[in-house]
């Protein structure tokens, strides 16, 4: 069996997506703003990305701003039926590189269409409302005026399903008394497990869960423990740190990133990797610490 088979697929929205995914946030230059060093290259992970299993690509037009989503229509279209891109929308790129709210109901009606035009499409299967009352982590404050307006877009048939990135469990119990929401993306990983509850609730509801910076980021994770068990499994930290993802709840799905096809292929195999029932409890002690 294919690694990228073994985990399985969960539900998103309305389409079943393979556990591991892919994101394409690394495909623009450094800071996620200019081109890449190589447009042929970050082309070549797409594809490869795709032609090993993926069907689940998360992006936003905010990435460049609007180049990985130039790259993605130029790479892939026209798309795999079973293919999934996810958007998200709700902040934009200062021209000095600054990531700042883009949170007014228009402004996230004008982040739909920019998305449309600049992946191809007709309709976004998921777009993911990012909550922007504090720039890089989540903080309290209503959603309703944003997510109305995504929903407006939903009846108009540009829109199929609503997701969340960036929010409080406030703001998700908020955003579920509005309208179906399809997936919550957050940061979550090993090391930063503040949403332990909020996947236990939503994986009850069939809600799909998307850690963003599974790795750590621009961080990337760094713990004895983790370097322990990856020695004795045979595999890489980074590897370890996705299984273990994969093994904490069936409705977590990976959007690993990468601009590399040598990374690409071990965020694949990450997903063949087995952990001892002892390794996993060492690896839970990491957040916990």
């Amino acid at each position: 069996m294919d690694s990228i088979t073994q985990p399985g697929t969960y539900r998103l929205g309305d389409r079943q997506v393979r556990r591991i995914g892919y994101g394409a946030m690394q495909l623009a230059g450094p800071g996620v703003f200019g081109p890449p060093r190589d447009p042929e290259a970050a082309r070549r992970v797409l594809r490869e990305a795709v032609a090993g299993g993926v069907n689940h690509i998360d992006t936003s037009d905010f990435y460049g701003p609007h180049l990985t989503n130039r790259l993605i229509r130029d790479a892939l279209s026209p798309y795999p039926d079973d293919l999934v891109i996810v958007t998200k929308v709700g902040a934009r790129r200062g021209e000095d590189a600054s990531w700042l709210p883009a949170f007014s109901p228009a402004e996230i009606v004008q982040a739909v269409h920019d998305n449309l035009r600049n992946l191809g499409l007709s309709a976004m299967e998921v777009v993911n409302l990012r909550c922007m009352f504090a720039v890089h982590g989540p903080a309290e404050g209503s959603v309703a005026p944003q997510l109305e307006a995504l929903a407006g877009l939903q009846r108009q048939g540009l829109v199929r399903h609503i997701g969340l990135s960036n929010a409080t469990p406030r703001q998700v119990a908020e955003a579920r008394g509005i309208c179906a929401i399809a997936c919550v993306q957050n940061l979550y990983n090993l090391a930063h497990r503040d949403d332990d509850a909020l996947i236990d609730e939503l994986a009850r509801d069939g809600i799909a869960y998307v850690p963003f910076f599974p790795l750590g980021g621009f961080q990337p994770l760094q713990s004895a423990a983790l370097a322990s068990v990856a020695e004795e499994v045979g595999a890489t930290a980074m590897q370890v740190a996705l299984a273990w993802l994969l093994r904490r709840s069936p409705n977590i799905l990976l959007i690993p990133g990468t601009s590399s096809p040598a990374h690409l292929r071990e965020n694949l195999d990450a997903g063949a990797l087995v952990l001892p029932a002892g390794a996993m409890a060492r690896l839970d002690g990491i957040g916990r610490g």
